[in-house]
């Protein structure tokens, strides 16, 4: 049988003039080359458009919450410590933009090796085939010993280390994180997964002691995210799993105690997006009211672009 051919004709259409179209993409919104260092005309010199936008947006409104005094969280995820951001966090916590740090078991153990010992993150394809990988003689004794100290003093396991740490001799304790926040009266919580972290694979580890200071620091965690309300913001920097699954047990906890937590802003930052960041960060805790922020790309330069356009935009104080 005899193929029919498809017409190739051109054919009528319905066309509307330029002038009365509507566009996404103007001559205003265009990037611009940098033709000065200073970091306000960089910013400037980004595309008004998407992502660019975003990152204005949220440097403002962590600006805004700066100076009403509501809570910016930084919750975040080892692989963030591990991209040498130590400096660039701490400098927020210095300077009282950050006003609370939460971190997973292994977020501690970085920040600690770090401070310890001036390095962190093993290679673990050496390690595991003779099973050396995750045995650091100090690190497994330090931490477990420090973490113990809960069980008498009452304080949570964030609040804990950072006190050792910020009370210590360490030779680079310039970069701990958790000893800035200390420094500066800030709350440290550590969430912790049995089984997750290399210390719990020492003798030395106390079930009792990761689990009691980790609950308490839950405790103390959803105290802080009771506040996000009208004007606060809530970082998830790099973890795709446990602070998120946190972060939405707080706000559900807060509501169920009454609390109007509403008008708030979270921002999920990470190199991929994952499924509870989506769900647990930016979605379901804005159910009422809030906005969600997504900002997709390598921590070591998405970071510290974060960190100079919240500098910028408290200097602006727009």
């Amino acid at each position: 049988m005899r193929k029919k051919r498809i017409s190739s004709e051109p054919v009528a259409v319905r066309t509307v003039p330029f002038s009365r179209k509507r566009f996404k993409v103007g001559l205003k919104a265009m990037g611009r080359p940098i033709r000065s260092l200073t970091l306000g005309e960089f910013f400037e010199s980004l595309p008004h458009l998407q992502s660019s936008n975003d990152l204005r947006e949220v440097a403002q409104r962590v600006g805004r919450a700066h100076r009403r005094h509501k809570p910016v969280i930084f919750a975040m995820g080892a692989h963030v410590i591990k991209c040498g951001l130590q400096p660039v966090i701490k400098d927020l916590i210095d300077h009282g933009i950050v006003t609370a740090l939460a971190l997973n078991g292994a977020g501690v153990i970085h920040d600690f090796e770090l401070a310890y010992g001036g390095g962190t993150s093993e290679w673990v394809e050496e390690g595991i085939k003779d099973g050396s990988f995750g045995m650091t003689r100090e690190t497994g004794q330090i931490l477990n010993s420090v973490a113990k100290q809960c069980l008498a003093t009452g304080a949570g396991l964030g609040e804990t280390i950072a006190e050792h740490l910020d009370e210590s001799s360490y030779p680079y304790k310039e970069y701990s994180l958790l000893a800035a926040a200390h420094a500066m009266g800030i709350p440290v919580t550590v969430h912790v997964a049995i089984g997750c972290d290399t210390i719990h694979m020492h003798p030395q580890a106390s079930g009792q002691a990761l689990g009691e200071g980790s609950l308490r620091d839950f405790r103390i965690f959803s105290h802080i995210v009771r506040t996000l309300g009208d004007g606060g913001v809530f970082f998830n920097i790099g973890s795709s799993v446990m602070m998120p699954e946190v972060f939405l047990k707080a706000v559900s906890l807060a509501r169920n105690q009454g609390v109007r937590l509403r008008n708030f802003t979270t921002v999920n930052m990470d190199f991929l997006t994952h499924y509870r960041p989506l769900e647990n960060v930016l979605r379901r805790p804005h159910l009422r009211s809030g906005d969600a922020f997504n900002i997709v790309g390598a921590h070591e330069i998405m970071l510290p672009l974060m960190a100079a356009a919240i500098k910028v935009a408290l200097k602006s104080r727009k």
